[in-house]
């Protein structure tokens, strides 16, 4: 009888435990929600922001963050390459005549292409670059090598399985995004000072301070 009573008073103790435990992270999640809605950062400092988007062709992506851009009335301008395949193919042979080797049909396309990529890119205030699947994307590597050079900030945006064959251009950048949603995101929160009511994490979220300690103990 007295070995029962313990184990059942250890399972009230280990009980009590994790219902705090839970209700502690309600509770930190309850604060930053709080903080949110009351995060409107009007003074945060008003600029028109360039933001230059290269990569892939082939999916939506772009029309998404144009369309989260005004739907969060931000103050950005967006710009990008020509997205039609066929008119960056044969831009400068319809303008300038036809070429009878390849490589010269390509070569008068890609120097007239650079001409708006070149202007648009240095200019711009940031350089969002997508990777995707289907192709091998040289353009989008080159453009996130020059903005790199040109010491651009720089976000690139590709799905979690090409990390590693990327991983050298992501050193370089300065935000690595999943999906457009987070590029929106940290579109907001960089230029009006906004973060996402909900954190990627969810309820699971705790701040730096709870989890890891006070970065400067003696302030």
């Amino acid at each position: 009888m007295v070995a029962l009573g313990r184990i059942s008073c250890g399972r009230s103790y280990f009980k009590t435990l994790f219902a705090n435990i839970h209700h502690q992270k309600l509770s930190r999640f309850s604060s930053y929600q709080e903080i949110q809605s009351g995060n409107n950062n009007t003074d945060f400092g008003k600029k028109n922001w360039k933001v230059f988007l290269s990569g892939e062709i082939h999916t939506d992506w772009r029309d998404v963050i144009r369309a989260g851009v005004r739907e969060k009335n931000l103050p950005i301008s967006l710009s990008s390459p020509n997205t039609s395949h066929a008119d960056s193919d044969d831009c400068g042979a319809i303008i300038l005549g036809m070429e009878e080797k390849r490589r010269h049909w390509d070569s008068i396309g890609a120097r007239m292409n650079a001409i708006r990529n070149k202007t648009l890119l240095e200019e711009a205030d940031i350089v969002i670059i997508k990777f995707g699947d289907k192709y091998r994307q040289w353009n989008a590597a080159f453009d996130a090598g020059y903005a790199a050079a040109l010491k651009k900030c720089l976000i690139t945006l590709h799905p979690p399985n090409l990390g590693h064959m990327l991983k050298e251009v992501n050193a370089s950048a300065h935000v690595v995004c999943e999906d457009a949603s987070q590029v929106l995101d940290t579109l907001a929160y960089v230029t009006e000072g906004i973060l996402p009511s909900v954190p990627r994490d969810g309820s699971h979220f705790i701040p730096i301070a709870d989890r890891l300690g006070a970065g400067n103990p003696n302030p």
